[in-house]
């Protein structure tokens, strides 16, 4: 009787009912993407972002961030794990050992959600056309700031990553720690995009749950996918 109900329990947490769980994780971070498109388009909550960018910013030189100068090339430092070169260098070594692996659908899976997210990301730029904010000198000779290319990229490639890293593990632990190391990262690299004065709170919100919703969204069709791939098991 317990062990029926074990096995209940582990179908539950697995197959079908995560998928389902995905497409409604993956709808509720849709929600938070267009409540954000408000915020860009509109002057609702404007004052709240320029706020909290004002947290980091110098009382009497708001062109410069707080902090040591250690500090603030750290801050530089961490950002860039969001820029497109080194997503590009860490898309390409894990597609790489992807394929060395002969995972070839994992090794698809990674590009077309980087790319296919790019692609998304720089048309909603195109759309929005929102203006960087006026505290960082640098802005000026960037992209669009809605959403932000550095949050969204970064949470597609690092949760997609985090995501296949723990297919290659039955350690529940070493489940977590990559899938929560792929949230860090991502929430670092958002994070100092604010603290830098590039791009406002709500771009980088916008940017988190759009690049989330994106992986997820990748993720879920790969699995229907390969589920109706598989050749039937019943008896002919």
């Amino acid at each position: 009787m317990s062990g029926d109900w074990l096995k209940r329990l582990r179908a539950f947490i697995t197959g079908e009912y995560v998928a389902l769980a995905a497409v409604a994780l993956g709808c509720a971070l849709l929600f938070v993407f267009l409540r954000m498109t408000s915020v860009a388009t509109g002057s609702d909550t404007h004052a709240l972002d320029i706020a909290i960018i004002e947290m980091f910013r110098a009382p009497d030189d708001p062109s410069q961030m707080i902090g040591s100068h250690r500090v603030q090339e750290a801050v530089r430092d961490v950002t860039a794990l969001g820029s497109f070169a080194v997503l590009t260098i860490i898309v390409l070594l894990a597609t790489a050992f992807l394929l060395l692996t002969r995972q070839r659908a994992a090794a698809l899976l990674m590009l077309v959600s980087v790319l296919g997210g790019t692609a998304l990301s720089e048309w909603l730029k195109e759309i929005f056309a929102r203006p960087r904010p006026e505290y960082s000198t640098i802005a000026a000779e960037m992209s669009a700031s809605f959403p932000s290319g550095h949050a969204m990229l970064s949470a597609i490639t690092f949760l997609t990553i985090g995501a296949l890293l723990s297919r290659f593990t039955q350690s529940s632990r070493l489940r977590w720690f990559y899938v929560g190391t792929a949230i860090l990262l991502t929430a670092l690299v958002g994070v100092t995009r604010v603290m830098l004065g590039v791009h406002y709170p709500s771009d980088v919100l916008a940017g988190w749950a759009l690049g989330a919703a994106w992986a997820i969204a990748c993720s879920t069709a790969a699995y229907f996918i390969v589920r109706s791939s598989r050749p039937s098991t019943g008896n002919s």
